[in-house]
């Protein structure tokens, strides 16, 4: 097997400076692209230059490199366990970090859970379960005073609790991981508020057509919910 010599892959002098090799290797990159045309393209040979780029642009393995296949001499055991010490603490740096990264990702998204989709959908539930029975005891006969004004009073009361939970929804971004779950309670909220204002038009017409509306819009409602929660649910199981 040939030796692998990471000047001559990238068809480089050994003295080439930092800015030849990386003009070398972006040439190189498009020829042997998977994704180009050109009749060199493999992925063996684009692996193959990666690998040579990689070596050559991090001076301490490029000198490590030169010390040995040029000048017939390894990293001494002073020398080389500063280097190890070094790729260690790199390492760990990245290791730290990437930590750090994912516990602020879960810190945000319990506390989104906790502030924005737990009392949203609670607040939500309780309306929407309330619909059918107050729809039931104004169809008892929807021309009277008293059953009209509860089914109104009802609506304002549906309306107070969209409009703040509109606004809990709004009162902090949703995580990345959540954008789907976040979605359905969107478009939840946006048709009880739509079906609202189909009740709205009912008590002032009594067109059952308004009614009818209202009722498929809380009904989307809930099944918008419903995909919310087990949007939820595969994503926890799934952390």
């Amino acid at each position: 097997m040939t030796e692998f010599d990471p000047y001559k892959t990238l068809d480089v002098a050994p003295k080439a400076t930092l800015a030849q090799i990386k003009q070398a290797y972006r040439q190189l990159a498009k020829q042997f692209h998977p994704d180009s045309q050109h009749e060199l393209a493999h992925h063996d040979n684009i692996t193959r230059v990666n690998a040579a780029y990689e070596l050559l642009k991090d001076p301490r393995r490029r000198q490590a490199y030169d010390d040995l296949h040029f000048y017939g001499r390894a990293v001494g055991a002073a020398e080389s366990a500063v280097y190890r010490h070094q790729r260690t603490q790199e390492t760990q740096d990245i290791y730290r970090k990437a930590r750090q990264t994912r516990s602020a990702a879960d810190t945000h998204f319990q506390e989104w859970i906790h502030r924005v989709y737990t009392p949203v959908t609670r607040e939500l539930t309780k309306i929407i379960k309330q619909l059918q029975p107050e729809i039931t005891a104004l169809s008892a006969d929807p021309y009277d005073d008293e059953l009209m004004d509860a089914f109104v009073r009802y609506l304002e009361d549906c309306q107070t609790v969209v409009s703040k939970a509109q606004a809990t929804f709004r009162s902090m971004p949703n995580p990345a991981s959540v954008a789907g779950v976040a979605a359905h309670l969107y478009y939840c909220l946006n048709h009880l508020e739509d079906g609202l204002t189909e009740f709205n038009w009912f008590t002032q017409s009594y067109e059952d057509s308004y009614l009818a509306s209202g009722k498929e819009m809380f009904r989307k409602s809930t099944s918008l919910r419903r995909e919310a929660q087990a949007a939820l649910k595969d994503l926890q199981a799934a952390l």
